[in-house]
């Protein structure tokens, strides 16, 4: 039932006649399948994550690089970058968790690889440094560039669906049943005979080539990327957002902190134009729902339901 609910809404935008509508669809989604990437990690492996812009930001580059510099297809991109998203996050998680980092620990640590990666890309050649990279406009679906936002907005919905079908097979495989467990209690599980390191890493891996998916995509729609836009803390501030609003740990719960997040920035963007007016407002979003709703929306939505089955 919630897949078809899914698929009308899904098939609401290609009816509209509008292109900022589409747009603004188009974003949503692509924030849903962002916040779906951390939350595979960071809710349902409770591995939190301050710097997941390092996968989006090597999922990114190794688009625009493959493109620009070898002459390859850029829909090749989207392979290429989900296997060495995985590596990184592989490297990455292979490091941290070896040493036993854990916790607040792990998500320092996360933030500061992906300033190390925002540095390098800043300061080397290959990247074209600090000038960043520009992708040459040629429309077409076969270079994977499109006049119509419907098509873009087709693309970002499969890759959502791919993520979300990716959670779900969390809450029914074993190795998800291994995630959660280590989630609730990491020497327990490690008693009851959980491989620590190879779980968190391999969740950290699928995560990560998922997220630099993310990355090629967001470089073949905009047609440039640099270093502060690929390795950003904002786009893991994003992330991390419409995961913990929706609610972290459900299938759901990026879908509905995406909608609720892109509604209150439109929202405010209409009223207010102060700058930094809009992150105050998320910083605001997620204190109460902290504060009020610590399971999120969807938490909200479970116990609404449960309520409503028992009278």
């Amino acid at each position: 039932m919630k897949w078809l609910a899914l698929a009308i809404l899904a098939a609401i935008p290609f009816a509209l006649p509008s292109q900022s509508l589409v747009n603004i669809a188009m974003l949503t989604a692509f924030s849903a399948f962002l916040g779906q990437c951390w939350n595979i990690a960071g809710g349902f492996g409770g591995l939190t994550s301050f710097g997941h812009a390092v996968f989006f930001g090597t999922g990114a580059y190794t688009g625009a690089i493959l493109q620009t510099r070898y002459g390859l297809n850029p829909w090749l991109g989207l392979p290429a970058g989900f296997l060495l998203g995985a590596a990184v996050g592989a490297g990455i998680g292979a490091a941290s968790f070896r040493a036993g980092l854990r916790g607040s620990y792990f998500a320092l640590v996360t933030l500061a690889f992906a300033e190390v990666f925002r540095v390098l890309s800043n300061s080397t050649d290959f990247t074209r440094g600090g000038l960043g990279i520009n992708i040459p406009l040629n429309l077409s679906w076969q270079n994977f560039q499109f006049a119509d936002r419907r098509a873009t907005y087709a693309v970002v919905l499969a890759l959502l669906v791919l993520a979300t079908a990716a959670a779900t097979w969390l809450t029914r495989s074993r190795f998800g049943a291994r995630l959660a467990a280590l989630r609730e209690n990491e020497d327990a599980a490690s008693a009851l005979g959980v491989d620590l390191v190879q779980t968190k890493t391999l969740a950290l891996a699928l995560s990560g080539g998922l997220t630099a998916m993310a990355g090629v995509v967001y470089a073949q729609t905009y047609l440039y990327i640099d270093p502060t836009i690929a390795f950003g803390s904002e786009r893991s501030v994003e992330m991390l957002l419409v995961a913990m609003i929706g609610g972290a740990g459900t299938v759901w719960g990026p879908l509905l902190g995406a909608v609720v997040l892109h509604l209150v920035a439109d929202i405010s963007r209409n009223f207010i134009t102060t700058p930094g007016f809009a992150p105050m407002l998320y910083g605001v979003v997620l204190l109460l729902i902290i504060a009020l709703l610590p399971q999120g929306l969807a938490g909200l939505w479970a116990t609404l339901r449960e309520r409503i089955r028992r009278a």
